[in-house]
């Protein structure tokens, strides 16, 4: 019974990795676009799969039972169709709580996430969603700006969302991925408390033991500013993602909890373990 881990550089997939090999002593396979890059447990095989190349399926899928998987929708079909060729038996899907929404379809972001829980939904292979909120690793981009230009701009400070430590959802996953009566189900997963922007700033500011600076600026001057490395439609949907939450609080669940037996981490927890990263 082999686990294949696909985007296993990032954090959700390489906490993952180690919470199955050490924890439920489970065979587990690590798939990268770039497994020369991974840093592993021991014990644990690195393999090449692209979800975007359908070439790198087939060995990485060779004798897997399941598959934790992004949501990458440009091969889902040829991905499922391999996967049930291999003999996968349960995939969990890192999805996005965006599908929620009612414009999803219509939002760069949400579609993509959309788009592969639809394919997973029409295959035989038998599935487990989790939808997470805001990752709290999205206040990683801000000490760039702080370096480059000592403030962060925000279109809308005073928007909520519900940020999730990404230990939480590698612990979720694990509990779907070993625990078969967890599996076949959609989860809603979010941090224990709704922030906005300006709340998690001052947080930050709290850890890491320095003023942080921002900026109020324009949905214009925030889509050109960043317009070099996000697509426009892309921008987009964050601009009015960030609208509609505007003096919204996010809706919370305690999906974390029943899946996992603890409270969600706070992201004081989270701004505690990352403070370093902007004392710089």
């Amino acid at each position: 019974m082999t686990i294949l881990i696909t985007g296993s550089r990032g954090k959700v997939g390489s906490t993952l990795l180690t919470l199955l090999r050490h924890e439920a002593g489970a065979t587990v396979r690590a798939a990268s676009a770039r497994p020369e890059k991974l840093t592993l447990p021991s014990g644990v095989d690195a393999v090449k799969c692209a979800l975007d190349d359908p070439a790198t399926f087939a060995a990485a899928l060779d004798c897997v039972t399941s598959v934790f998987l992004y949501a990458e929708a440009s091969q889902i079909d040829a991905f499922l169709d391999e996967a049930g060729a291999a003999g996968v038996e349960h995939i969990v899907l890192l999805s996005s709580s965006s599908v929620r929404d009612p414009d999803a379809a219509g939002n760069a972001i949400a579609k993509s996430h959309l788009a592969v829980e639809h394919s997973l939904a029409a295959s035989p292979i038998e599935t487990t969603v989790l939808q997470p909120g805001a990752f709290a690793s999205n206040a990683l981009q801000w000490p760039w700006a702080l370096k480059s230009a000592g403030a962060i701009d925000l279109p809308y400070p005073g928007s909520y969302s519900d940020p999730i430590h990404e230990r939480d959802i590698a612990e979720a996953a694990l509990a779907v991925l070993t625990r078969p009566s967890l599996r076949g189900a959609t989860y809603h997963l979010t941090g224990p408390e709704t922030l906005t922007f300006t709340q998690q700033i001052a947080i930050l500011e709290r850890a890491a033991g320095r003023p942080i600076a921002f900026n109020a600026v324009t949905r214009e001057s925030w889509k050109e500013s960043v317009a070099e490395y996000l697509p426009s439609a892309f921008a987009d949907a964050l601009l009015d993602y960030w609208a509609s939450a505007d003096g919204s609080p996010a809706p919370l669940t305690r999906t974390v909890e029943e899946l996992t037996g603890h409270p969600a981490r706070t992201f004081a927890e989270w701004a505690k373990e990352n403070a370093d990263a902007f004392r710089a």
